[in-house]
Parts: C-alpha cells; sequence; structure tokens
C-alpha cells in the first residue's frame, strides 16, 4: 500500500512542528540560511577557480537541479490526481511533497570537497597511504577489536560528497531537519564501512557508492525505523533528485565549455551531429538542427544563447515527462525504495537514453578530458593532498596527547599546537561529541574510535573548504 503520510511526517530530532507546512517551511529556511549552503557558490563545478561568474558553480548547478525537482515532482502530482491524491495519503501534503524534492536537490552537493570529484579520489587515496599505516599500529587483543580496525579501514578510504552530506547536514552544521528531508537526501544507501555488493546483486545499484559513514550509522538506522525505510533501500523522492541532477547536467557543462571558449557553438552542433548520425539516433539530431537552424537566424553574439535556451528547454521537458512516466510505471518499488535504479538509465531502448548517452559521451572526450580542465584538476589535487600533510601530525598523536592540545596544555609536537587553532570549532564541538559518547573503560576500542573520529574531524575541515580557501590555506602554509 502506498502511504506517502507514512514518509512525509513530522519528525526531526528536535522541536517538531504541530503542522506539516510549517515543518517544510522550516526546512526550506533552515537549508537557504546554512553557512555550507552558501560556499557552494566557491565550489568547482566542472571548471576551479573560475572568475567568470556566468559558468557555473556547485550552487548555481544545485539551484538549476532544483527547478528541475519541482517541475518532475508537480508533474508527478498531476499525474496521482487522477486516481485521486486520497488514494495515496497525498491531500494537503502536496506542497510538502514537491518542497522535499526541490530542497533535496538543493542539498544534494553539500557535502561536496573543494576541487569536484577529482578530490574525492585524493582524499581516498591519501588516506590509503597515509592514515591507514597509523591506523596499522594500532594493536588489537580481541576478534571484537579487529573486526572494527577493519570496518574503519574500510569507512574512511570511503569518502564521498554524498555521505559528506549526511555529515554537514547532522553533524557539522546541525540543521536539524525533519527525517524526511535528511533522508531524501540519502542518495546511495550503503555505509562507507560496508563492502560494495557485487554487480547484478539485489540493490547492487542503490549501494554502489557510500551513503554514509560509520560516524552517522546510528542516527541514519534511526530515522529509517522511524519512516518505515528498509536498511539498503531508498526514500521515494531521492528519485526525483537523482533524475533532476541528471537532466540538469546534460547540457550544462557543455553550454559552460562554449562560454569558457573550449568549443564553439558550431564545433558543438557539429560534435552531437556526428554522434547522432554515427549512433542512428534521429531524435537527438532532428532537435539539435532545429535550435541551430533557429540560432543562426539570429545575428551575433546572440546565436549561443538562443541554441541552447531553446535545446535545453525543449530536451528538459522531454525528459521530464519521460522520467515521470518510468515513475508512474515503477510507483509501487519507488515508493518502497527497492527501484534499482535511476529514473533515466531504467528504459535503455529509449530515444532519451541513446540521446542522453551521446551527450555524456562528447562531454567526457571534448569537456572533462580537456588539457585545461585536467590542469586544474591536477592543481586541485597537489592542494588537496598538500593540506592532508601539513594537517597529518594531528593524526600521529597519541589520543591523550589530543585530548591535551583540545584543552589548551602543552604537548611535545609543536607544529599540531598552531594546526589545531586553526580548525573550525562547529568541526571539533562535532568531534568532541562524538568522542563523549565512547566507552574510556573499553581501551581498545575507545583509542580506535577517537583516532577515527579524529581523521573525519581532519577530513571535515578540509572538505569543508571553498576552493578559493583551499588555495590560500595551501599557499599560506606551504610558504608559496
Amino acid at each position: 500500500m502506498i502511504d506517502y503520510s507514512k514518509k512525509i511526517t513530522l519528525d526531526r530530532e528536535f522541536y517538531p512542528s504541530k503542522d506539516i507546512n510549517m515543518s517544510i517551511e522550516s526546512d526550506r529556511g533552515r537549508i537557504l540560511s546554512a553557512p555550507a549552503f552558501r560556499r557552494l557558490q566557491k565550489r568547482t563545478q566542472v571548471f576551479a577557480l573560475e572568475l567568470n561568474a556566468s559558468i557555473r558553480t556547485r550552487l548555481t548547478h544545485s539551484l538549476e537541479v532544483g527547478q528541475t525537482a519541482r517541475f518532475i515532482a508537480k508533474t508527478i502530482l498531476s499525474k496521482l490526481e487522477e486516481d485521486g491524491l486520497k488514494k495515496y495519503h497525498l491531500e494537503e501534503l502536496e506542497n510538502a511533497f514537491i518542497s522535499t524534492a526541490e530542497m533535496t536537490s538543493l542539498l544534494h552537493d553539500i557535502g561536496n570537497p573543494p576541487f569536484g570529484h577529482f578530490a574525492e579520489q585524493t582524499i581516498n587515496k591519501w588516506m590509503e597511504n597515509h592514515a591507514l599505516p597509523i591506523l596499522g599500529k594500532f594493536e588489537t587483543s580481541s576478534d571484537e577489536a579487529e573486526d572494527l580496525k577493519e570496518l574503519l579501514k574500510r569507512d574512511i578510504c570511503n569518502y564521498d560528497g554524498n555521505a559528506q552530506a549526511i555529515r554537514v547536514i547532522t553533524k557539522l552544521q546541525r540543521l536539524n531537519l525533519s527525517y524526511t528531508q535528511i533522508l531524501a537526501v540519502l542518495k546511495y544507501t550503503r555505509g562507507a564501512y560496508e563492502t560494495k555488493p557485487e554487480k547484478g546483486s539485489s540493490l547492487d545499484y542503490l549501494c554502489k557508492k557510500p551513503g554514509f559513514y560509520y560516524s552517522e550509522k546510528e542516527f541514519i538506522e534511526k530515522i529509517q525505523e522511524t519512516l518505515n525505510i528498509k536498511q539498503g533501500h531508498r526514500f521515494p523522492i531521492t528519485y526525483i533528485m537523482e533524475a533532476a541532477d541528471d537532466i540538469s547536467y546534460l547540457t550544462a557543462d557543455l553550454e559552460d565549455s562554449v562560454e569558457k571558449g573550449i568549443l564553439s557553438l558550431d564545433e558543438v552542433y557539429n560534435l552531437i551531429k556526428s554522434e547522432c548520425e554515427k549512433e542512428n539516433e534521429n531524435y537527438l539530431l532532428e532537435l539539435i538542427e532545429d535550435k541551430y537552424k533557429k540560432a543562426k537566424q539570429n545575428e551575433e553574439p546572440y546565436q549561443f544563447n538562443m541554441f541552447f535556451t531553446l535545446f535545453r528547454a525543449q530536451l528538459v521537458t522531454a525528459l521530464v515527462y519521460h522520467v515521470v512516466e518510468i515513475y508512474m510505471d515503477n510507483h509501487e518499488s519507488i515508493f518502497n525504495g527497492e527501484f534499482n535504479s535511476a529514473l533515466l538509465d531504467h528504459n535503455e531502448e529509449s530515444k532519451y537514453f541513446k540521446a542522453i548517452r551521446i551527450l555524456e559521451k562528447i562531454s567526457l572526450k571534448h569537456i572533462y578530458q580537456n588539457k585545461d580542465v585536467q590542469e586544474l584538476e591536477l592543481q586541485g589535487y597537489s592542494i588537496v593532498n598538500g593540506l592532508l600533510n601539513i594537517y597529518k601530525p594531528l593524526l600521529e598523536l597519541s589520543s591523550d596527547d589530543f585530548s591535551k592540545l583540545l584543552e589548551d596544555k602543552r604537548i611535545d609536537c609543536f607544529v599540531s599546537i598552531r594546526l589545531i587553532k586553526r580548525l573550525s570549532s562547529k568541526q571539533i564541538v562535532a568531534y568532541q561529541n562524538d568522542v563523549q559518547k565512547l566507552n574510556k573503560d573499553d581501551k581498545e576500542n575507545y583509542t580506535l574510535l577517537e583516532w577515527y573520529y579524529r581523521v573525519r574531524l581532519i577530513t571535515d575541515y578540509i572538505s569543508g573548504m571553498t576552493d578559493d580557501f583551499a588555495l590560500k590555506e595551501y599557499q599560506n602554509l606551504s610558504a608559496m
């Protein structure tokens, strides 16, 4: 039975509202006012450290995703109204349904580090090369402690922006969002400490990437139980956010590449035309030929804007109706969170799927592999890797020495005395709150977990930086 009133609720950790619309508006206000949301304006979408304000950032991308999610959510509701919203217990929840989809989309990149996905790989490689040898020196005398040690090894080498988003929302910003809003952000449902399921196994798509860390395990399980979401399953509105994200970047990166001078309008048109003819894909070919012809009827410099405006509008509209159709055809499976696919990827025989693959192929070859883009990624690698090396002494301290640091007591490591002063007080409080819950009498587990939360603390600080702040911090501390 599909009952959205069981998923869209008033539940939240502190001070729940008594009215669902007040609860939803409270979430909206908290998200739009959050410092972590504002920092997205200085985070890379594709082009790092970009001075041209017309090029998309994580913030402007998220705003576009939010608008597309609203479009999808409203279209789904219009379809459900044909059977009557009462059938799905959605009467008086229309605003909550739409707003949750939109706000989830605004939050979806909030955990991404500076310099984009390349920085995620950088963090994980650094952890493998530098943090794991430190963890390896911790002695364990019981199977329980050894199992915990192995679990933590997996967790710290699985940094992911999706998992970090949950941590930012719940621990670092402490937004106290509704359980509905938090769980809707959980794009992937596997813990970073869990092994990746084999391809073809149940829920393998939903679990292909980490969705939360061990540090948030208990809280996620509490929310899942409250909203009756099974382990490994997804919140239904999350499928809308994912589809909106997938739709939004299809033309955006091509558009920005022209703005950057990497490609010209004619080159974009010819690349798409060539791939369509090669793949015998007529839908996309007819679409771009029509929009290109109309754009060329305008004088320069308006041809570029006209082409992408018309092209984007028609493609986005078509894809929205396409994913809505898939949502409706698989409604019960999606509601139960067991639909094991992205909406846009479900029907590989559709003309839309083929069009998407062509656009992705062109972006991969001609934008993401562009020499200038890759040079920026390498700069980001040097900066993030360098910052982790600089803050490494804090991970080499004993738990006693680190405790003394936080109490402003002197220790032998003079570098750590200075490094600790640079960390955010909110991030330190998140560390302290987690450590205070540990059992000090269980010395082995305490030592392992205290150090683990210290890793989270350092990662929180560096991954929370904007591109320009990370560059400045690296330059300052490297005396460059």
